[in-house]
C-alpha cells in the first residue's frame, strides 16, 4: 500500500488488522495517532487545519455527492463553497461547533470538538496503539514543516521497538524540507536548493525499490543502507543516519535571560548557555480577542499547496508585538547542527485558571531576517496528561514542558538562534479563553485577559533543551 495524508491513515489501520497479503507499506504525510498530533497539539485544537479539511475537503465533496443523488441542493453546496471562501470568519466564530456550514455534511467535526482531552474516543481509532500487532515493513515520509510530523516520527520508533514481525522492525524514514503541499523545498521567504525536491531524490524510484525489496526479494542493496535520510536545512544537504533521533545527539540547555523587559524583539530577552542567576520574570498580557496571529510553520490552512502561510516564514512582523517575548543569543562563531526532538522548558504562572503557551525555535540571519524553524503549544491544564486535565492555581508557579516538534536545521556562523513565547497562534490553533471551561462551548464573550509570567532564575532556569550533532 503506497498514499499520503488520509491514504497514509488508511494504511495503518488495514496494517494494524494484519492481513496476509499485506506485505508491506508506504505511508507518507501522515499520523497513526488522531488525537496528537492530527486533531490536537499540546492539548490545543487544531482549528486551521482542522476546520479548512472538514469543510474543504470532506463537507463540499460530500454535498456534491448528494446533489447528484438528490440528497441535498445546489443551495447547500454553495452555502458550503461560500463558507470555504470565507472561512477567515469561521476561524473567528464562537462557539467553535457553530458551523452548521460543515455539520451538515461533517458531522465528525462535532465529535472532535466534544472530546478535548485524550479518551477512550482517540484509543478506539488509533491504529498507533497497536504497534505489535503490524506485520508489515513501513517505509515513512514526511516533511520538517509538515502538521503530522509528530506522527511520522513516533510512527518509526514504534515500529522500530514494537513492531509484530522481524521485517516490521526494520522501516525507513525520510524527513525533507516539505510541508502539507509542497513537495519541491521551495517556500515564500525560503529555497532550500535543488536538492530539497522529491524529483531530486527520486522518491518514486525509492518507493519501488522499497517495495521490490519486500515483494519480490529483489538483491537491490536495500538491506545495507542506513534506514534513516534526513535532508538538514541550512547546509540544504541530505544525510543518511543509523537511527532516529541520531545515536551521536547530545542534548544542551540553552538558557533564557533578561532584566524582565524581553516584549518585542526591540526588549532584552537574550539566550545563553550559561545557567541564569537573580533575574527579573518577564510578563505580558494575552487577550484572546487579540491573538498573536499564525506566520508559517507545520500548517495546513487555506492555500496549502502553494504554501501561503507554511514553513519558514520571517517572524519579524511577529515580534514586535508586546504579547510576544524574543530572547536572542550572541551570533555564532561556527556552525551548530540542531537536529532531532526539540523541547522547551518554562517556568510559569498565569493570573488565569488555564492558558496557553507557545514556542518558536528560530534561525536569525546575519541580514536581521527571522525564519520559523519549529514551534509547539501547551494547553497548561494538559501539563501532566492529555487525559486528565487539571487547572492552575492564578499565581503559582509551574514547570511547563512544551513540545517543539523536531527539526533539523544547521545554524550557520554569523546567525543567532531565537525564541519566541506567546500564549496563541491563531488560527492554527484554537484561542484558550482563559476561562477553565470547555473551549469549544464558550462564546466570545466569556473570554477573560490573563496575565501570563515566565521565570527564568536560578531556582527556575526556562530553557531550550536542544539536540546538537557533532561531526567528525
Amino acid at each position: 500500500m503506497l498514499g499520503g495524508s488520509y491514504l497514509g491513515a488508511v494504511q495503518w489501520f488495514v496494517a494494524a488488522a494484519a492481513p496476509p497479503a499485506l506485505r508491506a507499506i508506504a505511508p507518507y504525510i501522515t499520523s497513526d495517532q488522531f488525537y496528537n498530533p492530527w486533531t490536537y497539539q499540546g492539548g490545543a485544537f487544531q482549528l486551521g487545519f482542522c476546520l479548512f479539511w472538514a469543510l474543504g475537503y470532506f463537507a463540499i465533496p460530500e454535498l456534491h455527492r448528494r446533489l447528484v443523488s438528490h440528497t441535498a441542493t445546489l443551495g447547500d453546496v454553495s452555502k458550503a463553497m461560500r463558507a470555504l471562501g470565507a472561512i477567515d470568519e469561521l476561524y473567528r466564530r464562537r462557539p467553535l461547533h457553530a458551523v452548521p456550514e460543515v455539520l451538515a455534511a461533517a458531522p465528525f467535526y462535532a465529535d472532535w470538538l466534544a472530546h478535548p482531552d485524550e479518551d477512550a474516543y482517540w484509543h478506539t481509532i488509533a491504529p498507533g496503539h497497536a504497534y505489535e500487532q503490524i506485520t508489515a515493513p513501513a517505509l515513512l515520509v514526511g516533511g520538517w514543516y509538515d502538521p503530522f510530523l509528530a506522527g511520522t516520527l513516533a510512527s518509526y520508533q514504534g515500529m522500530r521497538d514494537h513492531g509484530g514481525s522481524d521485517s516490521a522492525r526494520q522501516p525507513g524514514l525520510i524527513i525533507g524540507p516539505w510541508s502539507h503541499g509542497v513537495w519541491h523545498g521551495a517556500f515564500r521567504e525560503r529555497d532550500f536548493g535543488l536538492l530539497a525536491s522529491t524529483d531530486a531524490i527520486d522518491l518514486t524510484g525509492l518507493h519501488l525499490r522499497w517495495f521490490d525489496y519486500w515483494l519480490k526479494e529483489a538483491e537491490n542493496g536495500l538491506e545495507a543502507e542506513l534506514p534513516v535520510q534526513i535532508f538538514v536545512m541550512g547546509a540544504d544537504q541530505w544525510y543518511a543516519e543509523a537511527d532516529w533521533p541520531l545515536p551521536n545527539t547530545a542534548y544542551r540547555r540553552l538558557y533564557l535571560h533578561s532584566d524582565g523587559q524581553a516584549n518585542s524583539r526591540n526588549g532584552d530577552g537574550t539566550l545563553s548557555w550559561q545557567a541564569p542567576g537573580s533575574e527579573t520574570p518577564d510578563s505580558y498580557v494575552y487577550d484572546p480577542h487579540a491573538a498573536t496571529p499564525t506566520c508559517g510553520g507545520a500548517t495546513l490552512l487555506p492555500g496549502a499547496q502553494t504554501a501561503v502561510n507554511a514553513g519558514p516564514r520571517d517572524q519579524c512582523a511577529v515580534e514586535l508585538r508586546n504579547d510576544v517575548l524574543v530572547y536572542t543569543s550572541q551570533s555564532l562563531e561556527h556552525d551548530l547542527d540542531v537536529i532531532g526532538p526539540v523541547q522547551l522548558i518554562l517556568y510559569a504562572a498565569s493570573s488565569a485558571r488555564d492558558t496557553d503557551f507557545t514556542g518558536k525555535l528560530v534561525d536569525v540571519y546575519p541580514n536581521g531576517q527571522a525564519l520559523l524553524i519549529t514551534d509547539g503549544i501547551l494547553r497548561a491544564r494538559y501539563r501532566n496528561s492529555f487525559s486528565s486535565p487539571e487547572l492552575l492555581e492564578p499565581g503559582r508557579i509551574y514547570e511547563l514542558a512544551i513540545d517543539l516538534v523536531a527539526t533539523a536545521n544547521r545554524f550557520k556562523a554569523g546567525h543567532r538562534i531565537r525564541l519566541e513565547v506567546a500564549s496563541s497562534n491563531f488560527p492554527r490553533f484554537d484561542c484558550n479563553t482563559n476561562t477553565g471551561g470547555v473551549i469549544a462551548e464558550e462564546h466570545a464573550a466569556d473570554c477573560v485577559i490573563a496575565t501570563n509570567r515566565i521565570f527564568h532564575a536560578s531556582p527556575y532556569p526556562s530553557h531550550l533543551l536542544l539536540p546538537i550533532i557533532v561531526r567528525e
